[in-house]
């Protein structure tokens, strides 16, 4: 999964470190959120709020890092992902968003008021549940 995470992260992903909030960002879940390891490191590296010592603090009590991503808990986490499947049906509800934002606000002479993807890592056991 990480070349894949480095490649959507570095080549293709619009996203902004600094300003997590930003409406028109792209969104990653990481639907078997056990490896999540792997997305605290891309949040680090992409200059979320996130630095090496939480990284090294990985599933600690109070950590920004726990075993499993947690939105309330994380800067750069969309959703949480803890039961199988989780992640996966959060992914579909926000690319249904995203689209209905797009066709409610983009015209012919601004069509990329929303332009955003989300893209998801999910594995069988996601997809099983």
């Amino acid at each position: 999964c990480a070349p894949m995470a480095y490649l959507l992260w570095t080549e293709y992903m619009k996203y902004s470190g600094k300003s997590s909030k930003w409406l028109n960002r792209d969104r990653f879940v990481l639907s078997n959120g056990h490896a999540c390891a792997l997305q605290y490191t891309m949040l680090h590296l992409a200059g979320y709020n996130l630095s090496k010592e939480d990284l090294a603090n990985f599933r600690q009590l109070g950590s920004k890092t726990p075993g499993h991503p947690e939105c309330f808990v994380t800067d750069g986490i969309e959703v949480c992902t803890g039961p199988l499947g989780q992640g996966i049906c959060n992914a579909v509800g926000l690319a249904m968003a995203e689209s209905h934002l797009a066709a409610t606000y983009n015209t012919p002479e601004y069509p990329a008021i929303f332009d955003n993807y989300t893209y998801v890592i999910c594995g069988d056991g996601c997809l099983q549940e």
